[in-house]
């Protein structure tokens, strides 16, 4: 792959606990792609998210990939799909409630399941997302 068509795009405090990035900007010719990993909840030192409910938690998600994707140039306005993994879908009202408030125009394409765990002690809730943005 010719790295002059591929961005990596991070945070100033990004740290990965694996070999990943939280972000790939790609030059499609007139526009470009944009795939944000899956993001959950902040953490502290021993790795437990420093929120607790669903809609706190939803709603630190949906920031830190609007930071994302400021970084990269776009908006939620960008997005064109959504995966989301809840570990309860008993959230899923309350995860809804909070992911309205974040897309009012152009709404995704969306897929979402229910999973046994996350990464994080304490995360109910991931949310990876790739955008269009036109040149």
């Amino acid at each position: 792959m010719n790295s002059k068509y591929v961005e990596d795009i991070t945070l100033d405090d990004y740290q990965s606990r694996g070999g990943y990035i939280p972000a790939k900007k790609i030059d499609m010719g007139n526009f470009y792609l944009i795939y944000i990993s899956g993001i959950q909840p902040p953490k502290n030192d021993k790795n437990e998210v420093i929120a607790q409910g669903i809609e706190e938690q939803t709603r630190l998600v949906y920031q830190e990939i609007e930071t994302i994707l400021q970084r990269a140039g776009a908006t939620l306005e960008n997005v064109v799909k959504t995966v989301i993994y809840l570990t309860d879908m008993n959230d899923f009202d309350e995860f809804s409630k909070v992911r309205s408030e974040f897309f009012k125009g152009s709404l995704p394409v969306s897929t979402l399941v229910e999973v046994n765990g996350m990464t994080r002690k304490g995360a109910k809730v991931e949310i990876e997302v790739t955008a269009l943005l036109e040149k």
